[in-house]
């Protein structure tokens, strides 16, 4: 420890002292000075030995669809609540609790409807290929194109291939990425036949490989799916539901009448 660390560690044990004579005397304003220098000094003593605190400070401020809209951008394909709160916690900062998810597509829409297109996105959902309804537990962006929101038989395999290409290539262009980042990477990658490694040894590149081998098995006929399906949920629902899905009984008798 360096002699200014020093100097600081004995100011901080006198500082100590002081708090504890003037709470003995009766004197609290004496104590609450005290106090407050020695929360300085300690401030003093973390950076000298600790170096800097560069940890990003949350804003309260930032709205829950913000959070939700970068993990779902870095994700790249409509995603589980669950995943979307490990992506955000793997790779941003500020504070995103799961109870603020359970409501946040009610939310959406009903501002979509209160006033369409006043905002550049919206959280979504993405719709069933067969149904043309909310495809349950995931979320997606009103950016995206509508083939893009569509989930087919095979949507849900492209999906974790695409997520885990995208953070494998985020992951390789960032120095300082966090062990949770690595291993959600691994998480999401281990059943892609090709890829080895633990958490701690896996490969960006390697993932990456492994990856867009198989989507290139799936890529076109879920391609395929999915327009077929988006251009059947263009003729038969308005944009709202385009957006967000329709009941069960009424996309089904749509999907009949079509």
């Amino acid at each position: 420890m360096s002699e200014a660390a020093e100097l600081l560690e004995t100011r901080i044990n006198e500082l100590r002292a002081a708090v504890r004579r003037a709470i003995a005397a009766g004197d609290r304003l004496a104590a609450r000075q005290f106090r407050n220098e020695l929360r300085t000094v300690e401030t003093e003593w973390d950076e000298a030995v600790l170096g800097p605190d560069n940890t990003p400070i949350p804003d309260p401020n930032v709205p829950v669809r913000e959070h939700v809209h970068r993990a779902l951008t870095l994700l790249g394909a409509p995603s589980a609540p669950k995943l979307v709160m490990q992506v955000h916690t793997a790779f941003f900062s500020g504070d995103l609790a799961p109870a603020r998810l359970t409501s946040l597509r009610r939310d959406e829409e009903r501002s979509f409807r209160a006033a369409p297109f006043a905002r550049p996105y919206y959280i979504s959902a993405a719709l069933t290929t067969d149904l043309l309804a909310p495809a349950r537990g995931l979320l997606a962006l009103s950016s995206w194109t509508l083939p893009h929101r569509m989930i087919g038989p095979l949507s849900l395999r492209v999906n974790l291939l695409t997520s885990a290409i995208r953070l494998a290539g985020h992951i390789r262009g960032q120095p300082d990425i966090t062990p949770d980042g690595i291993r959600l990477m691994w998480r999401l990658a281990n059943s892609i036949p090709g890829v080895t490694g633990t958490p701690d040894s896996i490969d960006p590149e390697d993932v990456k490989t492994a990856a867009q081998r198989e989507l290139a098995v799936h890529e076109e006929n879920d391609a395929l799916q999915r327009q077929q399906a988006a251009t059947r949920a263009a003729q038969q629902l308005d944009q709202p539901a385009q957006l967000f899905g329709t009941r069960l009984s009424l996309a089904a008798s749509r999907k009949e009448m079509g």
